[in-house]
């Protein structure tokens, strides 16, 4: 019986006090609000932002477009380089990765499986 009671005073206590309403919730910072991350973004990571707004890939952090593999259309590698190492997963359900260098020039053949790869010179935005 006391609980019950106690209950209902709680109920009317809280029903009455809705009533009183609050302020929206707004940024904190006294000046303008939080920064967001493109505000206070500074260097590299500037740099990184503003190109993937572009529509640009610098780092290739994005999944690389999907090449059939043939010698007319090789699977592009980006290289800072003149030459890289190259792992190809000749077969979907293969639990090995075949290793082999490309070099810059005309697509190169995977050992194994016969696909295309070709090097292309890729300039770094710093």
């Amino acid at each position: 019986m006391a609980a019950r009671l106690l209950l209902r005073s709680a109920f009317r206590a809280a029903t009455t006090c809705r009533a009183a309403r609050v302020p929206a919730l707004t940024r904190s910072m006294a000046a303008g609000g939080i920064p967001t991350d493109e505000e206070q973004a500074t260097g590299l990571e500037r740099t990184i932002m503003e190109a993937m707004k572009k529509g640009e890939d610098p780092y290739n952090m994005l999944k690389p477009k999907w090449y059939s593999g043939t010698k007319d259309d090789p699977n592009i590698v980006p290289s800072v380089t003149n030459k890289r190492i190259v792992g190809c997963i000749c077969e979907e359900d293969n639990t090995t990765v075949v290793w082999f260098w490309i070099h810059q020039g005309d697509a190169q053949r995977c050992p194994s499986c016969g696909s295309y790869y070709k090097l292309v010179h890729h300039e770094l935005p710093h």
